[in-house]
């Protein structure tokens, strides 16, 4: 069995909350109406009553031997004047002189008398010979006494008569506000309608369960900005990773801090703390998504295969010279000239154990080791020189060997692509490893590029991404270390764990 669509059951609802109200409005319209009618039938036949009574010529008619000869065609004359049903002349007994019905004449008058026999006007529903009706009765007064009473009336029947002229009135205004109520019920349904797509409260139940369990189980970040930049929605998975407070829904990014991320068009990486994050924004009819991915471990895998890159290419340089030299000392043997044979290769020999020695007896970190000895013969291949300082030496740090080859491969590199001579110290000073890369190139003179080179993005070259000093300044404050930049010189001091000290 098919269930009700919410917009049909608003539709049904509300037509009937109208068709409630209205026919409520027009039932109180017309008890307010016969409650209109029967005071407004009360003030005619006082207002008769009372101008009767104070006529010249009903005292005067009150003497005559048969006063009703004069009083009947009077009364009945004001009574066809005034609209009302009956002008009852009588005595003070009660004894009728005048009643549209003749044959009533010299019977006696059917209601209360009393008030107007004390002198006083007064109104009741009463019913008489012509049945209920709602009648005023006053006294004649004649040298300060009652002579005569006078009493006219409108019957409950000529009332009900005037009411029901209202009722095809009010049952044209209660079709109306039907028809209105209903046309403006279905046009507001028929928006629901195509709001909730003809779904049902309970289907919306379940659609937003699965919604909201969905949001906050998957461990992507997922934001919501509006066209303002107000940001409407916000996961768990968010929160986390760009450290936003419980009550980051309902404040624009600007306030957050995160205008230039979270409104950008294409993909970028955003350093919060330790962590690497891809954040992507597209536009949308609802302002702009925004899905945030933590890329944290990736990017340490991209960094050790960068450096295993840069090991293998620096071995390519190393076989690439060395093929060269022996090629060279082949040659020369084979010309008979093995003196210079032998010549240049042991001073070949001699230069790269030197630097073998010179690397791994200053730096007793095995990959730092292995990584300076490769970037040496990349430096050479590139037409740069590579010198380790006479007075580097540091010993095993017990730190993150991947962070290591982030810091110093990516400053090496940085520098190869500036200048022509690179020069490396590593040492320790009161507790601290220190790692001071200098080249010979124009360095950065300018503080706010020091501060800016070590973010995503930043870079000098006009082909660069922009992305190996942003890795190292992550790698370092990972390490709880600093960065310190003058010029050309890069200075990083890294805490030695207490184990390595």
């Amino acid at each position: 069995m098919r269930r009700w669509s919410l917009a049909g059951q608003m539709l049904v609802l509300q037509l009937l909350v109208v068709a409630v109200t209205a026919t409520g409005g027009a039932l109180l319209a017309l008890v307010q109406a016969h409650r209109l009618l029967t005071d407004d039938a009360g003030h005619r036949a006082t207002a008769v009553a009372v101008s009767v009574a104070a006529a010249p010529d009903v005292a005067d008619a009150l003497d005559d031997p048969d006063p009703s000869a004069r009083l009947q065609p009077y009364a009945e004359r004001v009574r066809l004047r005034t609209g009302v049903d009956f002008i009852t002349i009588m005595r003070p007994d009660g004894t009728r002189l005048s009643h549209p019905h003749p044959a009533e004449i010299g019977r006696r008058f059917l209601g209360n008398t009393a008030p107007a026999l004390r002198g006083e006007t007064f109104t009741e529903t009463y019913t008489g010979t012509l049945g209920p009706s709602e009648r005023a009765v006053t006294p004649v007064l004649a040298g300060g006494r009652v002579v005569a009473l006078v009493s006219a009336g409108i019957t409950v029947d000529r009332i009900s008569a005037m009411l029901r002229g209202q009722f095809g009135w009010g049952g044209f205004i209660v079709a109306l506000a039907l028809g209105l109520g209903a046309a403006g019920t279905w046009l507001v349904t028929a928006r629901l309608r195509r709001q909730t797509h003809g779904l049902g409260p309970v289907e919306l139940g379940r659609i937003h369960a699965h919604h909201d369990a969905v949001l906050h189980a998957v461990r992507e970040g997922l934001l919501l900005v509006g066209a303002d930049g107000t940001l409407t929605l916000c996961n768990d998975a968010a929160r986390l990773l760009l450290g936003l407070p419980a009550d980051a829904e309902g404040r624009h990014v600007q306030e957050l801090g995160l205008a230039e991320v979270l409104t950008a068009d294409e993909e970028r990486v955003h350093l919060v703390g330790e962590r690497v994050l891809a954040v992507n924004s597209a536009a949308s009819r609802l302002g702009r998504v925004v899905t945030v991915r933590d890329t944290t471990e990736l990017q340490a895998l991209t960094g050790q295969l960068d450096a295993e890159r840069g090991f293998a290419e620096s071995l390519r340089s190393a076989a690439h010279e060395a093929a060269n030299r022996l090629h060279t000392v082949i040659t020369l043997v084979e010309l008979g000239r093995t003196e210079e044979a032998v010549a240049l290769g042991t001073a070949e020999l001699r230069a790269a154990q030197e630097l073998t020695d010179r690397v791994v007896g200053a730096v007793r970190e095995p990959v730092l080791a292995a990584l300076l000895l490769g970037k040496s013969a990349e430096a050479a291949e590139r037409g740069a020189e590579l010198v380790i300082s006479e007075d580097s030496e540091l010993d095993d740090l017990g730190l993150d060997a991947r962070d290591l080859v982030t810091i110093v491969g990516n400053l090496i590199d940085n520098a190869i692509d500036a200048a022509t001579r690179v020069e490396v110290r590593l040492g320790s000073d009161g507790g601290q490893a220190v790692i001071r890369v200098a080249d010979d190139g124009p360095g950065l003179a300018d503080p706010a590029a020091c501060t800016a080179a070590f973010t995503r993005g930043w870079t000098t070259k006009g082909d660069g991404r922009g992305l190996g000093l942003a890795l190292v300044g992550q790698a370092v404050r990972r390490l709880g270390g600093s960065v310190e930049v003058r010029g050309s010189a890069f200075t990083v001091r890294l805490p030695i764990p207490e184990r390595a000290r």
